[in-house]
């Protein structure tokens, strides 16, 4: 069994900084713009994408309470780590608590694209006449079109656990949390690893509340449950191959796709998760 230690490190922060001789007061300026511009606004897409989940996550997942409502503990702990500024975070609390029976209409949108890979599209839009539209305009960019590729698909449970800072994990620990899951539903689980400090636990769709249930009772001093959900994941791991060049257009269609602020959730049947964008 593995054994770690949790430890928090502050990542070493790298610049590279280039000096030319000649270079004006004036053209650095603009590139000082330039770049502060880009900067801003990618900050806005990030504020605007926490907003957006954060209604998503109070309207679905059952109010403003984080320790009652996982998706929202997920969404404001992504948010706190993308530096969305604090007023912000309660300024969408807020417009979420008040309209959260006024939700947007919800919809999923398949896609074929690059003639083997599938693609599912979550939205959430107040007009899905115009949200289709501009997915539209964004698939035909890429050759992609609408059809049915659900059968490409199975539906996930997933259950992350970490251990609270603080708390010192023995093998002991892991064997109870690893049995009471396996009392409790779970289909598999998966050990941390260097870029998940998390336990995984897998489960069939309709286990997830029980075993979400079991796993809070027994290890709400210790553990922290950082996410729960329910995903599409590949139905085959062992997929037709794609080039190179394919997997880079394919990267570049869903950070497309993402930037649309109707798209909730993305999901491909292409199993190599390292070649793509990270959910949202």
């Amino acid at each position: 069994m593995l054994k770690f230690a949790c430890r928090l490190t502050s990542p070493t922060r790298r610049s590279i900084s280039t000096c030319h001789v000649n270079l004006s007061g004036h053209n650095k300026w603009s590139k000082i713009k330039q770049k502060k511009g880009a900067n801003d606004a990618q900050k806005s897409v990030v504020f605007g994408k926490a907003s957006r989940d954060i209604g998503i996550a109070v309207r679905s997942g059952g109010g403003t309470d984080p320790t009652k409502n996982l998706q929202l503990a997920a969404v404001l702990k992504w948010a706190k780590e993308m530096d969305v500024p604090k007023e912000n975070i309660e300024k969408a609390l807020a417009k979420a608590s008040q309209s959260k029976d006024q939700a947007g209409d919800t919809f999923t949108y398949e896609v074929l694209a690059f003639n083997s890979v599938g693609i599912i599209i979550e939205c959430v839009t107040d007009n899905s006449n115009r949200t289709v539209h501009h997915l539209r305009e964004i698939l035909n960019g890429y050759g992609a079109r609408a059809a049915p590729v659900k059968f490409m698909f199975r539906r996930q449970a997933y259950i992350n656990m970490t251990p609270k800072p603080g708390f010192v994990l023995t093998e002991d620990h892991e064997d109870q949390l690893i049995n009471t899951a396996l009392d409790n539903g779970v289909d598999n689980f998966e050990e941390p690893t260097p870029n998940r400090p998390s336990f995984r636990f897998t489960c069939q769709p309709d286990m997830l509340q029980p075993l979400r249930r079991a796993l809070t009772e027994h290890y709400i001093d210790c553990w922290d449950i950082e996410d729960a959900e329910i995903k599409y994941v590949p139905a085959e791991t062992d997929t037709e191959f794609i080039s190179e060049e394919t997997k880079s257009s394919l990267k570049d269609l869903i950070s497309d796709l993402e930037a649309n602020d109707d798209v909730y959730q993305i999901y491909t049947s292409f199993p190599d998760d390292d070649s793509l964008p990270e959910d949202g």
